[in-house]
């Protein structure tokens, strides 16, 4: 009996650890996703065609309210359960970059825009001259999934990866990824919208190529936001993220440069999710162990080999808002940088012997200040040898 008491609390234990990793915005969602679905499950509440994106209702009766309510309800169990662990790995790394007012402003300006392309597309397709399918401008569609296939296309542009592999079965080139996923799920599941989740991968795309970038305001406008006496209950949340507090790389921590194989976003990291919940005996946590961060971690910043991630969607993510002074040569890439950094500290190890790194108090406030332990900060620091990149690493692989 004494296995499965200790299975049974470290599953608890686990649970409760990757609850209290995911950021205070990401969790929100999640929350009200699942506060919604469950109020409906238990009211019996099926008018969907009332709050769903109804491309004929928005437009002959500006029922504006629809673009928000439809990414809130889900039609079933196995609906709001895939879309809300698909939507948690990719919200907390862009919530950790960009804090939590920032990430807010973005889903709903992803949000708008992939009606906005809903209504074009369905519109052209009903009516002369193509006139190809009527129905689409009476189609009801409601979920999170368009949002998510944004994210998938923005989290693409900046991970770099040259390829992604499809639920673990076979590699494809990262530029088809998101189309491919498409296709898969219509073949799956053919009751799913095909439009919602086309236009959730074009509006990632426009966002990527900065056709938004006159819609982004800058850093004084979510500064504002977050000095409001309205959000100091918000702000005062331990998981709350400030729009200054985000990465200092730049880049998405869980997607690191050296991996041009990475498992992609529905093989890899949802089954994560579920099995870092489940209790181990006899593993070790040293990152030597974990194929995805050989070594002590110092080759993850490398970017040889791979595509540079996008300079100016970096910039729109994480504004030139750091303290840090600015590098020389302001042309260099936010993964060039850090492995440039990263190179510089090998060489000091490798001229002046082993050292141990003096972990100074602003070093630990500023990634508790990301949302992670005060503990576990100290452990990754020391772990990284002071190194406050590679300690953001290995946080987050911890999380996943």
């Amino acid at each position: 009996m004494r296995p499965n008491i200790v299975s049974e609390a470290g599953l608890s234990t686990r649970v409760s650890q990757w609850w209290d990793g995911i950021p205070f915005f990401t969790s929100a969602v999640v929350i009200v996703c699942g506060t919604i679905y469950l109020f409906c499950l238990l009211t019996g509440y099926d008018l969907f065609d009332q709050i769903c994106f109804l491309p004929f209702a928005l437009v002959s009766r500006f029922q504006v309210y629809r673009i928000y309510t439809s990414i809130l309800f889900h039609g079933s169990l196995l609906h709001v359960v895939f879309n809300m662990l698909a939507l948690v790995p990719l919200g907390s790394e862009f919530e950790r970059i960009m804090g939590s007012i920032r990430i807010l402003y973005m889903i709903i300006l992803l949000a708008t825009s992939n009606a906005m392309f809903h209504l074009i597309l369905a519109f052209l397709a009903a009516h002369k001259p193509i006139h190809l399918f009527p129905y689409l401008t009476d189609e009801c569609s409601i979920g999170f999934s368009g949002i998510i296939f944004s994210l998938i296309v923005i989290e693409l542009s900046l991970s770099g990866a040259q390829s992604r592999s499809v639920f673990g079965l076979f590699n494809v080139p990262a530029k088809w990824y998101p189309l491919i996923l498409l296709v898969l799920f219509q073949l799956l599941m053919p009751n799913v919208s095909l439009l919602g989740h086309l236009c959730g991968i074009l509006s990632g795309f426009a966002y990527t190529y900065g056709l938004f970038n006159f819609l982004i305001p800058g850093t004084s406008f979510y500064s504002s936001i977050e000095s409001s006496s309205w959000l100091s209950t918000c702000i005062r949340r331990r998981k709350f993220i400030l729009c200054t507090g985000g990465n200092l790389s730049g880049c998405i921590p869980t997607h690191s440069g050296q991996n041009t194989n990475s498992s992609g976003l529905f093989a890899g990291t949802i089954w994560r999710n579920f099995s870092s919940w489940i209790p181990r005996r006899g593993t070790s946590s040293q990152p030597a162990q974990d194929s995805r961060f050989p070594g002590r971690g110092r080759t993850l910043g490398s970017t040889q080999g791979l595509v540079n991630p996008d300079i100016n969607l970096q910039a729109r993510l994480l504004d030139n808002s750091s303290p840090d002074p600015p590098l020389d040569t302001p042309s260099i890439g936010a993964g060039e940088r850090l492995s440039n950094g990263r190179q510089s500290a090998v060489d000091n190890v490798d001229t002046a012997g082993h050292q141990v790194s003096v972990v100074s108090n602003q070093e630990i406030q500023k990634l508790v200040s990301m949302g992670f332990e005060k503990t576990q900060v100290e452990v990754a620091l020391a772990a990284a040898d002071g190194d406050l990149n590679i300690a953001v690493e290995i946080l987050m692989s911890q999380q996943e």
